[in-house]
């Protein structure tokens, strides 16, 4: 099954992101190489991976393998706490280009803000410096929270994207309001929850049925009408076709308000404060 690819959405510097993508975490070289492959020939065109997620060689030979041009994909990665530093930055992409084998990056992150280390902002600036030399199309983090975000605010940095962990339990509206009022475009990871049974409730179960549409659908649907980036990750071929085929249809108001209500408490969630690599 192939679907159309993602439509793109604008960051702050003009360039464009599909506005769903793979995520390849926790996949090996072996399942990344045939994951992204597929994805890629399913329709994908924005696949993310990591430093820490250890696939990055998986991943190079997956978009090798696809016959996708490499001018058509948004490849994405993310450093470790190790590189925090000018210089460390530039030897981090470095060595991940190396390992997929590819000349650029179109976005490149800090994995985590690792506020204990207090060396983000000089991660940022690297960032920035592989911006200039053309090394990197665009940049940003993941998992900051408005804390470390201003850090960097104050810093004269505003990432072009921020990744982090959001579902309809999980809104984060605080920061999804920062990022909108900054121009930040907020991509999500685990967005159709991280354990528990989120696709169980009855509010995106019953919406799913009006539509024909499997509950992740409903979910997916739900990140991308409010402008997110949601990069889900499976391996299986079908089930990649369905977390894309997504942008033929339009919850209503309604709709998107009785999936917003599922709203929980944060206190099961990764804290960027305490963890991080």
């Amino acid at each position: 099954m192939t679907v159309n690819p993602a439509p793109l959405i604008k960051l702050a510097n003009g360039v464009e992101m599909p506005q769903t993508g793979l995520g390849t975490w926790p996949l090996d070289d072996v399942g990344a190489a045939k994951a992204v492959a597929s994805a890629l020939q399913v329709g994908y065109r924005l696949i993310d991976t990591a430093e820490n997620y250890a696939n990055e060689v998986g991943v190079g030979e997956g978009i090798r393998a696809s016959g996708i041009a490499r001018d058509s994909i948004f490849v994405t990665s993310k450093f470790n706490r190790q590189w925090h530093s000018v210089n460390g930055v530039r030897e981090a992409c470095e060595a991940s280009l190396k390992r997929m084998g590819l000349d650029y990056l179109d976005l490149l992150l800090v994995h985590w803000p690792n506020p204990d280390q207090n060396r983000y902002v000089e991660a940022f600036e690297g960032l920035v410096r592989l911006l200039e030399a053309g090394k990197v199309r665009a940049i940003g983090t993941s998992n900051f929270k408005p804390e470390h975000l201003q850090r960097l605010f104050d810093a004269g940095f505003v990432p072009h994207v921020n990744q982090i962990q959001l579902d309809p339990w999980h809104a984060r509206d605080d920061i999804v309001a920062i990022h909108a009022e900054r121009g930040i475009v907020t991509e999500t990871w685990s967005p159709i929850g991280r354990g528990g049974d989120l696709l169980a409730e009855e509010a995106i179960v019953s919406i799913a049925r009006r539509y024909g549409r499997t509950p992740a659908q409903i979910v997916l649907r739900w990140h991308t009408q409010r402008g997110f980036v949601p990069v889900p990750k499976s391996a299986d071929p079908e089930r990649q076709a369905q977390n894309l085929d997504i942008f033929d249809f339009r919850l209503s108001d309604e709709e998107m308000t009785a999936v917003s209500a599922l709203k929980r408490d944060e206190s099961d969630m990764l804290d960027a404060d305490v963890f991080g690599h």
